[in-house]
Order: C-alpha cells, then sequence, then structure tokens
C-alpha cells in the first residue's frame, strides 16, 4: 500500500483491526442481500394452504397408451413392448423390475 510522505504509517495491530472491521462490514453486507434473495425466492414459490389454484391447467398434455406399450404390475410405468421382460399371474413386468 502506497503512503504519502509525512503521512504516519500504520502499524501491524492497526492494520489487523481495519481489516476485521473491514471483513465484518463486507460479510453483513453480503449476508444482508443472500437474505433479500431468498425471501424473493421463497415468496413465490410459497403455497398457501387453502390457495385457489381452480384457474390453474394442466401444463402436461397426457397422452393415453399406445398399442406398443404397456404398464409394468411392479414400478406401474409405461414402457414400450421391447423393456418387456416376462408376464406372471400380476401381470406384464418391465425388465428393471424382474
Amino acid at each position: 500500500m502506497a503512503t504519502e510522505e509525512g503521512m504516519p504509517r500504520k502499524t501491524v495491530e492497526e492494520l489487523a483491526e481495519d481489516s476485521i472491521e473491514d471483513l465484518k462490514v463486507r460479510r453483513a453486507e453480503k449476508s444482508a442481500a443472500m437474505l433479500d434473495v431468498d425471501e424473493v425466492e421463497l415468496a413465490e414459490t410459497l403455497e398457501l394452504p387453502g390457495a385457489d389454484l381452480s384457474d390453474d391447467g394442466p401444463t402436461v398434455e397426457a397422452m393415453p397408451r399406445q398399442a406398443d406399450e404397456f404398464t409394468c404390475s411392479k414400478c406401474f410405468l409405461v414402457h414400450h413392448r421391447s423393456q418387456l421382460d416376462h408376464a406372471d399371474a400380476g401381470g406384464d413386468v418391465c425388465m428393471e423390475c424382474s
């Protein structure tokens, strides 16, 4: 750090105190900014109990099961026939569940 001639130099203790105080101020500013962002995100994602969601429609259109698909009797997922491992008394079972 450059100083002008005739200016008193700070001691190591004074420099350490200044640095600690600066760090405290920066930490307080940083945490305040982070809290503001978190509060905004929380307010946007918060769903209150009893909120009226009647005007919200589905965001994804569901398609009926196709002729070349089956529903696994263990995981209840719809798979293509190529994923069929075997059929037992409970129904069709996919390769992942067998």
